[in-house]
């Protein structure tokens, strides 16, 4: 997922022990989490050309998510980016099977932890990513040539739901492979994972 490969391993090397959360890991690791999305460069490949690890990263997502046959579609420009956001189906199967992974993960995380500190964890994360993700895909549409705000604050609500869920899985305790920390990693990796519209994956 996230670059926090240790956090999946529940490796703590360098982690205060005296820190308010170092008798919960996996909210200490959602700490974390939050403090590393300044690094990653948000919306900065969009448009580019796919290469091998691209498309790797997103075959990773699909085969996890339970759609290995979906094909890998490079999504030209924001314009397309839009049709490919406004198409989206939200009573897709991948769209409830995200739900169902959703809703597990947070389930497995009260499991581990109270609902109020994962609450408080979880809007911390939502309010961080917000903080940068807006920001930068307004920067992406301009270096594009473009300038419409409602596509800046779609694209921007992608990016901070992929973070709740990316955090989902650091709370729960979960994998590097769950499905939630492969889509993360495309936006590690400047991209956009659109949508999956019948046997595509609409990748910008």
């Amino acid at each position: 997922m996230p670059r926090l490969p240790d956090d999946f391993d529940d490796d703590t090397d360098g982690f205060d022990p005296d820190h308010p959360l170092a008798d919960q890991p996996a909210l200490a690791a959602v700490a974390r989490f939050a403090r590393m999305l300044e690094t990653i460069p948000w919306f900065s490949r969009v448009g580019d050309r796919l290469d091998a690890d691209d498309r790797a990263a997103a075959e990773d997502y699909l085969s996890a998510l339970g759609f290995p046959g979906a094909a890998v579609v490079p999504v030209g420009d924001w314009y397309e980016a839009a049709d490919c956001a406004e198409a989206l189906d939200m009573h897709s199967l991948s769209w409830e099977e995200e739900e169902h992974l959703r809703a597990v993960a947070h389930e497995t995380a009260l499991e581990i932890t109270d609902e109020e500190a994962l609450d408080v964890a979880l809007s911390h994360v939502a309010h961080q990513a917000a903080s940068l993700v807006g920001p930068a895909a307004v920067l992406s549409m301009r270096v594009g040539g473009l300038d419409d705000e409602a596509l800046a604050r779609a694209a921007a609500g992608y990016a901070v739901q992929a973070c709740h869920q990316a955090a989902l899985v650091l709370a729960a305790g979960l994998g590097a492979e769950h499905p939630f920390a492969l889509k993360f990693r495309l936006y590690e990796r400047g991209r956009w994972p659109v949508s999956i519209t019948g046997e595509s994956f609409n990748l910008f």
